[in-house]
């Protein structure tokens, strides 16, 4: 309830004014471009930290229990050194805490009989009073030993370490880190030791209340600099370069104090001109300008595609032809969003949808991904850009409770630029909630348009 308290007076300090019809929309909604300036307020140091720590100890006291008893774990075992922190343990460090201090252990153990999970660290330093100090160091000054005597006085069934080969996200556990662990374990325990990659990938993708009650706002944010860059505020035709635009990200981001995870794109497409143009090219009055931006804040990542058009003098709208292919890619994210079941393969999901969209004529390209901690998140991918079968990565299955990336594209011949082929990528972050896909601050569903002229 504590927890519950502080992220509504977060709600209340950052004036979340967003619709509850636009949240639950799929059908999404095209204010977000129109309201530029409105950018939510960013919280200050203090009050980020206060809000991270708080969706930290719901994390910890929810989803630790739920996905431990769901893989038949009884100890999962973490280790991080500092300035190389494996991407759970980073996830788990309270916002005082920046980094792992020289080792940093940290031991989870279920007792079972419905009794309370278990949170240790093994280090010379507490975190945030989220994990209870095991260890003693005049006491016992070997560290593995002292990790060592920890799992035999509890004897667990199944030792879970963070080591695999396909996800990142769950290749924690270095082999010197190992040898130094195994070392110390009795042998007896040696051959209890798991991998520990389905807890990682279920840690990191399980969103929780807390964060879902915010995820809206870094929507809003994330669509309010995307309609500033694609403005007159920013974009001269004829004068700014795709490069200049990309630049004022960065600078826009340093002025609010927000940070992007990736260096922002934009690229122009044009009449008579083959592929994407970047660079140092001139934005001119016809292009069909293309940004792909995101940002993390509070923990969260955003990640998102948008189009914009640049009027012709006289111009009121954008040809038909590329306005269609816009509704083009909004009906392959309908298309993709429908195939979501709990249970489904990200490959299954990319076969189906492909299927269905190529049967509807459209010309489909899907590489969507899950988003949360990380911007390409943990869990099942769903196709890739230069991959669109079965792949290794895919094979996970979906799972309720999750935000996702949903990015695709469409090609299509564009009868005004005189049949050329143009791509026309979308974007949009979304929830799963284990029966349906729900935007989370509405998706571009119209192109931005920049006028010629002031």
């Amino acid at each position: 309830m504590a927890i519950m308290r502080v992220i509504a007076a977060f709600v209340l300090t950052t004036c979340l004014a967003v619709p509850a019809a636009v949240f639950a929309q799929p059908a999404g909604v095209a204010a977000t471009q129109k309201q530029a300036s409105a950018l939510p307020p960013i919280l200050k140091a203090r009050d980020r930290a206060t809000t991270e720590n708080a969706i930290l100890a719901e994390r910890l006291d929810t989803i630790i229990p739920m996905i431990m008893r769901e893989q038949g774990i009884d100890l999962w075992l973490l280790v991080a050194r500092e300035y190389f922190e494996e991407p759970v343990v980073a996830s788990m460090l309270d916002a005082e805490n920046m980094h792992a201090r020289r080792r940093t252990i940290l031991i989870f153990f279920d007792p079972g009989a419905g009794k309370s999970i278990e949170r240790l660290t093994v280090s010379r330093y507490g975190l945030g009073g989220l994990f209870a100090p095991a260890w003693d160091p005049k006491k016992q000054p070997d560290q593995w030993q002292a990790v060592a005597d920890i799992i035999a006085t509890r004897n667990p069934n199944k030792i879970a370490i963070n080591t695999s080969d396909l996800y990142q996200f769950a290749d924690g556990m270095t082999l010197s880190q190992y040898q130094k662990f195994t070392a110390a374990l009795p042998k007896p325990l040696q051959g209890r030791i798991v991998s520990g990659e389905a807890l990682a990938i279920r840690w990191l993708e399980t969103r929780t209340p807390s964060e879902m009650a915010i995820y809206p706002t870094l929507m809003r944010l994330a669509h309010g600099l995307i309609g500033e860059a694609f403005s007159r505020a920013v974009i001269t035709p004829g004068v700014t370069t795709a490069e200049q635009v990309q630049w004022w990200y960065r600078d826009r981001l340093l002025q609010l104090g927000l940070e992007p995870w990736f260096h922002p794109s934009v690229g122009i497409q044009r009449k008579g001109v083959k592929g994407m143009l970047e660079g140092d090219e001139v934005i001119q009055p016809g292009d069909l300008l293309w940004t792909d931006f995101g940002i993390t804040y509070l923990r969260l990542n955003t990640d998102m595609q948008h189009l914009a058009y640049v009027l012709k003098p006289g111009e009121t709208e954008a040809p038909a032809g590329l306005r269609q292919g816009l509704a083009n890619s909004n009906r392959l994210q309908d298309i993709l969003t429908r195939q979501f079941a709990v249970g489904r393969s990200g490959n299954e999901v990319l076969a189906r949808a492909r299927a269905e969209a190529i049967a509807a004529g459209l010309d489909p390209s899907i590489y969507s991904h899950p988003i949360g901690l990380h911007g390409h998140g943990a869990g099942p991918s769903i196709g890739f850009w230069d991959n669109q079968n079965a792949d290794p990565r895919g094979a996970g299955l979906i799972a309720a409770n999750t935000a996702w990336s949903i990015e695709l594209t469409t090609f299509a011949a564009v009868p005004e630029w005189d049949g050329q082929r143009v791509d026309f990528r979308a974007e949009e972050n979304a929830f799963f909630d284990g029966k349906e896909v729900r935007y989370l601050d509405g998706r571009q569903i119209e192109l931005t348009l920049i006028p010629s002229r002031p």
